[in-house]
């Protein structure tokens, strides 16, 4: 695994958060342990996968498309059409 910086994952960590506790009302807390403990935290820490290509926004897309669907791979992001 080619593992991202601590920096760049806080920056991610920080952004998304904000954006699920502001979207869904939950707790900081809350919001980071969702995010933290998701399948799109793990491949957003592993560069083979790219997500870094992406800003906050898209990744907390992703993020989303996780909880409604079970895979963030099914993320518009992340599907290749």
């Amino acid at each position: 695994m080619n593992r991202m910086d601590p920096e760049t994952i806080d920056y991610y960590d920080c952004e998304v958060v904000k954006m699920i506790a502001l979207k869904y009302n939950f707790s900081d807390m809350d919001s980071l342990k969702m995010f933290v403990c998701s399948k799109t935290h793990e491949m957003l820490e592993d560069l083979d996968y790219g997500l870094t290509a992406f800003g906050a926004g898209a990744v907390f897309d992703i993020w989303e498309c996780e909880k409604v669907t079970g895979d963030p791979r099914n993320s518009v992001y992340i599907r290749s059409e």
